[in-house]
């Protein structure tokens, strides 16, 4: 199962995930509320970053299945996934030059960031069908993920001892530091890129195109939107994911907001994170080989499961130890199910397009941002305590999995439903 191009594959989930951990979750929230927007309005801050993510999210939701139609149609999935992973990594990078108060800059680059990180997963997924075979994708799907666990806690572990112990590395002090951070994820992100570009093999449809590659693109979707009953059962499970995703995001998304409210500090806070992607890294190597023998919608039911009990159980926490529990049982599950449902997507799905149907997935997957957070502020405005909040999650999870249950599960000897 380990082959070179599973491993090459996988490596870009150890790429990506330092921006994921370390920019996304940690250092470009606090960096931007504490020294590109200082002294601003605390409520002006976070509609900042959250405008702006959002927009990042929309765009690539709105693009992906168009691109990756022209991908499949020219075999340029690769090439797509260079252009955007160099884009990320690039402006990632330079997230170092912006000064003080300078937030229209940082957030112009973090969009841009954003947008090559989103859309280079858009092919990422696409092309597990060309290095796992249809026996294997739950391995190696939740392989990915797990390298993605280690390689953004190793990193974020570096950046956290330098903060800690700046004079170590001859800087002077938190801002330095942070600086540097994102230059070396920007770097980290483009080395381990190299992997996948150099051994992983593209599949390349038969199909020519004889019009122009962009109209062709448009006529092909035009053409799966008619003939979606056809793929009722791929409609089935995205409408299921879309739902329980908004849960599994909104967990992760909200983890840190969550903390602040019940009076945690940014120390713990950021600790919290590390469990939670060391406990992530096992669990999810585990998690793929349980997907292979019990079947991936079982583990994703456990998930699932796991979800509603958390939930249920923040309603009734105080302490920073149970907070740290809950990181380790979220670290647990987290990385298993976006890996299961990756792979159990991937075995429904016509083989010769696997860049236009995850152009969908990736597309889904983004508009599940919405929900969960929408019913997060329904909340808030019904209730104040922290932990009642959390409990709107309930009926994704519940919702989900039950709709989940409608989906036939794929047999080799058949074609798509």
């Amino acid at each position: 199962m380990l082959t070179r191009n599973v491993i090459a594959w996988a490596l870009y989930d150890w790429a990506n995930s330092a921006f994921a951990l370390s920019v996304l979750a940690v250092l470009f929230p606090i960096f931007l509320g504490s020294y590109w927007s200082a002294g601003d309005d605390g409520a002006a801050v976070t509609a900042r970053l959250g405008l702006i993510t959002a927009g990042a999210a929309l765009l690539v939701s709105v693009i992906a299945p168009i691109l990756g139609a022209i991908a499949d149609s020219g075999g340029y999935r690769k090439r797509f996934l260079l252009t955007f992973a160099i884009l990320g990594s690039a402006m990632t990078a330079l997230l170092a030059m912006p000064g003080e108060g300078n937030w229209p800059w940082a957030l112009a680059l973090y969009l841009c960031a954003s947008v090559g990180f989103y859309g280079s997963t858009v092919f990422y997924d696409s092309m597990l069908v060309d290095v796992a075979p249809p026996n294997k994708l739950h391995v190696v799907s939740t392989l990915g993920f797990s390298l993605g666990y280690l390689g953004g806690a190793l990193l974020l572990g570096l950046h956290v001892w330098m903060l800690y112990r700046p004079e170590i590395f001859g800087m002077q002090g938190s801002v330095s530091v942070i600086k540097f951070a994102f230059v070396s994820v920007g770097a980290w992100w483009a080395v381990f890129l190299i992997p996948l570009i150099v051994f992983v093999p593209e599949t390349k449809r038969a199909i020519p195109v004889a019009r122009g590659i962009v109209k062709a693109a448009f006529v092909e979707l035009r053409q799966t939107i008619s003939h979606v009953c056809r793929y009722r059962n791929i409609v089935r499970f995205l409408f299921a994911y879309w739902i329980y995703l908004a849960g599994v995001f909104t967990v992760i998304s909200m983890a840190a907001n969550y903390g602040q409210r019940l009076g945690f500090g940014d120390t713990d806070l950021v600790t919290a994170f590390m469990i939670t992607n060391l406990a992530g890294f096992p669990a999810t190597l585990l998690y793929g080989f349980l997907g292979q023998r019990y079947g991936a919608r079982k583990g994703i039911y456990l998930a699932l499961f796991v979800y509603v009990a958390v939930s249920s159980w923040a309603v009734f926490m105080t302490d920073i130890r149970q907070f740290y529990v809950m990181a380790i049982i979220v670290g647990c599950i987290q990385g298993g199910v976006q890996g299961l449902s990756r792979s159990l997507y991937a075995s429904l799905i016509p083989q010769d397009r696997p860049g236009e149907f995850f152009g969908f997935y990736n597309m889904v997957t983004k508009f599940s941002h919405v929900v969960g957070p929408a019913l997060i502020g329904l909340a808030a405005l019904l209730s104040d305590d922290p932990g009642v909040i959390l409990v709107a999650l309930l009926p994704l999870f519940i919702v989900g999995g039950l709709l989940l249950s409608r989906v036939k599960l794929p047999d080799p000897l058949l074609k798509p439903q």
